[in-house]
């Protein structure tokens, strides 16, 4: 590629948007190409309006027609179960077509939804790519979600069936499906007619409801009676899953994935992103129930015929903090996709990164993190122990694929640390204030998208259009709100700061607490930090700072502390008012990895809060509100 190729393939795109899109759609395969490329109607703004395809089609079938069913599709990697199961795109063929047969079966048609109650096991993958090949909208909940929780989402979906196994496996402990299950079930209004059961070694479950079914009998006996329904062609615009990002309380937020457009942008994606190609091993380190699990596991990596490692296991404890450096030697991973507090994990227990040289990881090319801001600091240890760019990208549930990245595929970018570059074609990104006016070079606002939004991300909330609009498109007319603040610099590349709710007011100065973290994670000695805003009757609002600090470190913490409170000061100046922070042993995340700071603000500000149905464990909060207690937070005159 020349050195302006990115520049010359974003214009492209600037000039003939419909155009390039024309174009990349020729990425997949379809029963009916499109010929009306765009179109905004009383449904919205929709994508390849006239074409039909088959999600399972593109990511299975055809690679085995081309002749390519011998290569590697899937490779499970368990050290939960101390297990590995390498599956071929033939063998993936043959099972999603026995599952499909299965659920077919027990009647699941064209337009149905299905709910996939699943941990991390090959069977999650397949029983999606099953859904898709009959045209059934399936909604991955993660496996062990509260019983409340997955009753929402029945209500909300009304699935005629639930997949699920039979229990989850976390460090230390077994956790049974089946009782959240019938919980669940019992909770909601809409009574799901199957609940089809795979059974896991390490806890059963009893069968013993008349919507249950066993999973390996029901799957035995569609082969055994050849029940191995072809792809069913959907329309580009008809949905592939619905994947909720939140609703502990009310109607819960179903964001809508359609089938055409997800799959051509997944595939721009892949190559152009991520730099991979059919037949390379891309390893997304995440979850079947995250929106990078659904684009970056399942349908990325198979629509363009690469092989996909599903991971169950966690980036350290099992057993160390160099389980993801035995899975790319092993397995000769390309790529890493994974998010920031994945390394700030293994950094913590492996300050030193003496585990790396157990492992060749030769094959290994590029690190992409993605989920939270990647603090500098971070992206400096990956690079000075994996000697490989590490490359942040930045997107939503929402949007499904990258609103800006570092296309390798088309050419590595300069690296600026804390930026994930540049926007990608289809995304016009501006920062406005409040008055919805574009803000200079280098001012912090809100991070928007000018609409309309490109192939692949949602066109609405399931059933929910009101809430759509009311989410995302209101605030800000022409234009998409992200929720995160940050700004442009001189050169157009990004910096998200933070989510816009934690923009705080301190005196009057609009802080963003990213910022912050930044600073204090340069601290040698702090493996991960989280800064909130708590209320103050002066100031207004003044920062707080929770530091968790690198395994062995053993000087007083105090002056650990204070070096932190003077970097903030000497870096951002007295105008932060960074004064209060305090060691904790951990930071509550959810299980993606994102710290969740707006929980921990409402219990340092005395405010009403609830436990995230995300949260990795619930135990964290009572540990921080406890810490908090010790330096007279919350207060009771503010």
């Amino acid at each position: 590629m020349t050195e302006k190729a990115y520049q010359a393939v974003y214009q492209s795109w600037v000039e003939a948007p419909e155009a390039f899109w024309r174009e990349q759609a020729q990425l997949i395969d379809w029963s009916r190409p499109p010929e009306k490329i765009f179109e905004t109607n009383d449904t919205g703004d929709r994508w390849y309006v006239d074409g039909e395809m088959n999600t399972c089609h593109n990511c299975v079938d055809r690679h085995v027609e081309a002749g390519h069913g011998d290569r590697t599709a899937l490779i499970y990697d368990s050290p939960m179960t101390d297990s590995k199961q390498t599956i071929s795109y033939a063998d993936l063929l043959e099972r999603v077509e026995c599952v499909a047969g299965m659920m077919q079966a027990h009647g699941v048609e064209k337009g149905d939804r299905v709910i996939i109650y699943m941990p991390m096991i090959a069977e999650t993958a397949i029983a999606a790519l099953a859904c898709a090949r009959l045209g059934a909208v399936h909604s991955i909940v993660f496996g062990g979600f509260a019983a409340a929780e997955l009753a929402t989402r029945i209500d909300d979906a009304r699935p005629k069936m639930i997949l699920a196994a039979s229990c989850g496996l976390e460090p230390g402990r077994v956790v049974a499906y089946k009782p959240l299950i019938d919980g669940a079930i019992a909770l909601a209004s809409h009574k799901p007619e199957h609940v089809i059961m795979l059974q896991r070694p390490q806890e059963t479950a009893p069968l013993d409801q008349p919507y249950d079914a066993d999973w390996q009998t029901s799957e035995d006996k569609a082969r055994a009676d050849n029940l191995r329904p072809a792809c069913v062609p959907v329309k580009a615009t008809d949905p592939l899953y619905i994947l909720y990002t939140s609703g502990t309380t009310g109607i819960p937020k179903g964001v809508v994935r359609d089938n055409g457009g997800h799959l051509v942008a997944l595939s721009w994606a892949m190559h152009n992103v991520y730099n991979i190609a059919a037949g390379e091993v891309f390893w997304s380190a995440s979850d079947f129930g995250w929106v990078v699990g659904h684009s970056f596991i399942l349908y990325g990596p198979l629509a363009i015929g690469a092989t996909s490692v599903i991971y169950e296991g966690k980036p350290v404890g099992t057993p160390d903090a160099g389980a993801f450096w035995r899975v790319i030697s092993e397995h000769g991973v390309k790529a890493l996709f994974t998010a920031p507090t994945a390394f700030r994990a293994i950094k913590k227990q492996d300050p030193d990164a003496k585990l790396v040289a157990d492992y060749d990881l030769s094959c290994l090319k590029t690190l992409y993190l993605a989920g939270e801001r990647v603090d500098p600091d971070t992206i400096n240890w990956a690079e000075g122990h994996l000697n490989i760019p590490v490359i942040d990208n930045w997107w939503q549930t929402e949007t499904g694929w990258p609103i800006c990245g570092n296309p390798v595929g088309i050419e590595t970018l300069p690296i600026k640390k804390g930026s994930p570059a540049l926007p990608m074609p289809g995304y016009h990104v501006d920062i406005v204030d409040d008055e919805n006016q574009p803000v200079a070079a280098g001012e912090t606002g809100a991070i928007v998208i000018k609409l309309p939004l490109p192939p692949g991300c949602l066109p609405s909330l399931w059933e929910n259009e009101d809430g759509f609009k009311q989410a995302y498109l209101t605030d800000y007319p022409g234009y998409y709100k992200t929720g995160d603040a940050g700004f442009l610099d001189e050169d157009g590349y990004l910096y998200v700061m933070s989510r816009t709710d934690d923009i705080i007011n301190v005196a009057g100065h609009r802080l963003s607490t990213g910022g912050m973290e930044e600073v204090l994670a340069a601290h040698k000695d702090i493996a991960e930090c989280a800064v909130l805003g708590v209320k103050d009757a002066l100031k207004g609002e003044i920062p707080i700072g929770l530091l968790v600090l690198n395994d062995g470190v053993n000087r007083d913490q105090q002056e650990i502390i204070g070096e932190a409170v003077q970097l903030v000061r000497d870096q951002i100046g007295p105008v932060a008012a960074f004064k209060i922070a305090i060691r904790v042993a951990r930071l509550p995340k959810t299980r993606s990895g994102k710290i969740l700071r707006g929980t921990i603000r409402k219990i340092a500000n005395g405010e009403a809060w609830s436990v995230p149905a995300t949260i990795d464990d619930p135990a964290i909060l009572d540990e921080i509100r406890a810490e908090l207690v010790t330096i007279g937070y919350p207060k009771g005159d503010v």
